[in-house]
């Protein structure tokens, strides 16, 4: 891989991440058709952790409000925020630990998609589906601290789904905290904050898979990371907006005409 191909498909994938429209497809797709060969996913990991630096600085008051109700978990002087704050903890963590549950019992399951260009563009269509439907969900009345412990694994199944390449992750958790009937300005939140455990997650797992010759390749690698958080963090803002205007309809269309257009030519 150059330098100029890891910058492309890092900015390829930061906006992408989270864009509901499936990053890891996106790669797969990107590097099939550029003729990348990349052994493993350690360009993925690194890529991520980018955007993943994009949404801690973008929702950076969000995280030291949270971090700070948790030190008062035991306190008996919690304000209401501080209580809500920590419901919000607690349902982060449990959809966290279902995506990871399902995670480690299929993790070579869907390792081995990433080798297969046409199930990903099978996905990225079940992506504008499922982001379709959403639009179509009437305006939720539930609070991202009130939304049960039901709802949250619910929400957790729905990013262990998109651990499939092609299967958006922001727009599974979007989605499916749309159907709970979240309020849509905090379903957006609470799908960001829900990819810090699991971007960071994953790439922990996998860093300690990495080989002695692959450390060679992390200075382009570290290049696609800076493009990924560059472009990650000015499409945070887009995507939120969009949601509470009912936009999503437009990606399902472009997720949609990618998806025929991939299995065009990966068939031809």
């Amino acid at each position: 891989m150059t330098l100029f191909e890891s910058i492309l498909l890092g900015t390829i994938q930061g906006l992408t991440e989270f864009l509901p429209v499936s990053s890891s497809g996106h790669l797969v797709l990107g590097q099939h058709f550029l003729g990348i060969n990349e052994p493993g996913i350690s360009f993925e990991i690194i890529v991520h952790l980018g955007s993943l630096l994009a949404v801690l600085l973008y929702f950076y008051k969000d995280i030291i409000a949270l971090l700070s109700s948790l030190t008062k978990i035991f306190s008996s002087k919690k304000s209401y925020q501080d209580v809500n704050n920590i419901k919000i903890i607690v349902y982060l963590f449990v959809a966290t630990f279902v995506t990871a549950i399902i995670g480690f019992t299929f993790k070579d399951n869907f390792e081995a998609l990433y080798d297969i260009p046409w199930t990903v563009s099978i996905a990225l269509f079940v992506t504008g589906l499922i982001l379709y439907i959403s639009d179509k969900t009437p305006n939720g009345n539930f609070n991202d601290y009130n939304i049960g412990w039901v709802k949250a694994i619910f929400i957790g199944i729905g990013q262990a789904l998109a651990i499939i390449p092609g299967i958006s992750r922001s727009g599974t958790t979007i989605a499916f905290s749309l159907f709970s009937r979240m309020k849509r300005e905090n379903a957006a939140r609470f799908s960001f904050l829900l990819s810090i455990p699991a971007i960071l997650g994953a790439a922990l797992l996998d860093l300690k898979d990495m080989k002695a010759n692959e450390l060679a390749t992390m200075g382009r690698y570290s290049a696609g990371a800076v493009a990924a958080f560059i472009s990650g963090f000015l499409v945070i803002a887009l995507l939120i907006n969009l949601i509470q205007k009912k936009k999503l309809k437009y990606f399902s269309y472009y997720c949609w005409t990618l998806s025929l257009v991939s299995i065009f030519f990966i068939l031809k």
